[in-house]
């Protein structure tokens, strides 16, 4: 048994549902423009209480690890005694990054993981444009490229070739779209390689996982569940690594339940891309309103979008803490794709709304 998710779904909704999402999207996007300074004062703050004890940014410790392996250190001792050296975490295994980023810089080098990054950032707006083919206008295609290219912009900044989020972001955007796409079983293996690069982007794979099976693509559905368990195996292996490199004094980390809200995941978005340089009160609806847009393209495309996009921010809102916003940095640059969909939502809506119900049949 199979089910079809249903295209532009918000034209389908009731009245009193469609007045209901205008209404919180309105209020979140007020919502947002003013709380985006809040968190980024609490940010603000947050840098300067660990810089007065002594703590170094993150950054730094993976420019260091790269340098030891490139000249020849194993990964796994070269990046706990990094962790030491800044009094950051050994326990539990996924506070030490994966190896992927090190490993391919000893082969070409920081500059390679730029090139690497600026070649998914085109590669994200081409095949978003060809993905919506049947799925969207011509209108609404171009302007996913065209902000697919925006979002994308950090693609460009020179710590990429360190940023796991950003370098996961671009594979697991890439694979989002190639998804939608007869092309999805590279699709898949771009999320592999993305997840391999930030375990967090998993969530990701769990979710096609669980669309493939109710919409009925046994193909989909075994290639899925198979990328799941080489997910589970690369983890089991990441953790013995650590396990093996660990000394008897390492710190532990203090946990995640940072209970910061909303705020946390729509700051972390904000900070990853292009918004942050626009005034909060623009930049705050421009947070919120790509979670609208891909409510109104609906299929499977929007669904699996909304499902990734909902479910990971729901989990930054509830377990990060405020110095895990970069975690966002997993959305860049498909997020933001969501905006080309925003005109098609609130005219759905606003047909539902001004729909008069259809007369009673005369007997």
């Amino acid at each position: 048994m199979s089910f079809e998710f249903p295209e532009r779904p918000l034209a389908l909704a009731p009245r009193w549902l469609a007045l209901l999402l205008l209404a919180f999207f309105a209020a979140a996007c007020a919502w947002n423009a003013l709380s985006l300074g809040i968190r980024d004062t609490a940010h603000l703050a947050d840098i300067e209480t660990r810089q007065d004890r002594g703590e170094r940014v993150d950054m730094d410790l993976y420019r260091q690890v790269h340098s030891a392996v490139a000249h020849g250190e194993g990964y796994y001792a070269a990046a706990t005694q990094g962790n030491r050296d800044f009094d950051f975490p050994t326990k539990p295994f996924v506070t030490v990054r994966t190896p992927i980023l090190a490993w391919g810089a000893s082969f070409w080098g920081d500059f390679g993981w730029r090139v690497v990054a600026a070649l998914l950032w085109g590669a994200n707006a081409f095949v978003w444009f060809i993905a919506l083919a049947g799925k969207a206008s011509r209108g609404e295609r171009d302007a996913a490229g065209t902000f697919s290219l925006l979002f994308g912009a950090a693609a460009f900044i020179p710590e990429v070739a360190f940023s796991h989020e950003l370098q996961a972001g671009l594979l697991i955007s890439l694979a989002l779209a190639l998804s939608a796409t007869r092309w999805w079983i590279s699709g898949l293996v771009a999320a592999l390689l993305g997840i391999a690069v930030r375990e967090l982007a998993a969530p990701f794979m769990l979710a096609w996982f669980t669309l493939a099976c109710m919409t009925g693509r046994r193909r989909e559905a075994l290639a899925t569940l198979v990328a799941l368990g080489v997910v589970g195996l690369g983890l089991w292996l990441h953790a013995e690594g650590v396990a093996g490199a660990r000394s008897p004094g390492d710190s532990a980390s203090p946990g995640w339940l940072g209970m910061l809200g909303p705020s946390l995941p729509l700051y972390g978005i904000h900070a990853t891309s292009l918004l942050q340089m626009l005034p909060n009160w623009f930049a705050g609806p421009l947070g919120v309103l790509p979670m609208l847009g891909w409510l109104a393209l609906g299929g499977r495309t929007g669904t699996l979008a909304s499902l990734w996009f909902g479910g990971f921010m729901f989990g930054v809102a509830v377990f990060a803490r405020q110095e895990n916003f970069y975690w966002m940095g997993l959305f860049v640059p498909a997020y933001g794709v969501g905006l080309a969909f925003v005109p098609r939502a609130l005219l759905d809506l606003f047909r539902v709304l001004s729909s008069r119900a259809a007369p009673a049949p005369t007997p």
